[in-house]
């Protein structure tokens, strides 16, 4: 059993991915627009808006570990909810803490597989499109060619300024944020 308590972890861990691609692209670009646009624009402070997100996941894991430990029947809830739990960890270290320094990540060493899923990132900040997935972003060809376009991709201060922000963020219909 501890074999397939394993592999529904390892099944679960790497399908958030694609839930994370998913729900960052239609719900946090669309109807959750209000959370995360502030993910998308200079602000002062430690918090914004989006840190709201990893509730919604961690009350969702919370729901099925409780289920999962008190009803035997659902057992195969707990390596689901800890592959969501772990996925989110990874996601807060890579994204919050390694790409954009938060809680001291600036002073971090540099690590070049790190560096290139902060590139990816810093194409969704710039161009408000695709990649939306994290640990594994896939970059269209067309966000390559304006890439290739526009500015070099440094991330040596790992940090979100107003420049970081070449092209404005636009929300869910083509409305722009300023």
């Amino acid at each position: 059993m501890v074999m397939v308590e394993v592999a529904v972890f390892l099944l679960t861990f790497a399908a958030m991915e694609l839930v994370a691609a998913v729900e960052h692209r239609w719900a946090m670009h669309g109807f959750a627009w209000s959370w995360h646009r502030s993910h998308h624009q200079p602000h002062a402070g430690r918090f914004e808006r989006n840190d709201r997100f990893p509730f919604v996941f961690a009350g969702l894991a919370i729901v099925l570990f409780l289920l999962g430990t008190n009803v035997p029947a659902l057992a195969l809830l707990v390596p689901v909810a800890a592959g969501i739990t772990a996925y989110g960890a990874a996601y807060f270290l890579v994204h919050d803490v390694y790409i954009h320094g938060r809680l001291g990540g600036r002073h971090l060493p540099r690590v070049a597989v790190l560096d290139r899923l902060g590139a990816a990132h810093e194409l969704h900040h710039r161009f408000n499109e695709a990649p939306y997935g994290m640990l594994v972003p896939v970059v269209p060809s067309r966000v390559r060619v304006r890439a290739d376009e526009g500015r070099r991709i440094d991330l040596s201060s790992r940090r979100r300024t107003t420049d970081d922000h070449a092209e404005r963020p636009v929300g869910p219909g083509g409305q722009s944020d300023r």
